[in-house]
């Protein structure tokens, strides 16, 4: 069994830096054949809608869209957070393509398996 990373993102473009980090890091992690959950939380929950992500700008970073497809493409989860979601009127219908809304339960159960590496940005 492969090990799995989970990244939860904590910030948006409130936090370009480190926003800009955790999805980078995932989509290298997805490119090397890692298995990715990729959480999206606070600010950054708005990423996970159709076209929010073109909005991003870093300079000299790798475009937002480019990782998400990166991560997608590569068999990357994305999941925003439950209550995050709903404090900003976002709803599984919204989403893009294969993201999905779930709680910390889930989120939770993730992390607490073998074999599983997580990080926070």
């Amino acid at each position: 069994m492969r090990k799995k990373l989970v990244i939860k993102v904590t910030a948006g473009a409130d936090a370009p830096e480190r926003c800009s980090q955790a999805f980078t890091v995932a989509a290298v992690a997805v490119a090397s054949g890692v298995e990715v959950s990729l959480w999206l939380t606070g600010e950054s929950s708005w990423f996970a809608l159709p076209g929010r992500a073109e909005e991003f700008e870093l300079p000299h970073a790798a475009p937002l869209p480019e990782l998400i497809d990166g991560i997608r493409a590569g068999g990357g989860m994305i999941t925003v957070c439950t209550q995050c979601a709903a404090r900003r009127g976002i709803e599984e219908k919204d989403l893009i393509e294969g993201a999905r809304i779930a709680g910390a339960q889930v989120f939770v159960g993730e992390v607490m398996a073998d074999d599983v590496q997580a990080l926070v940005y």
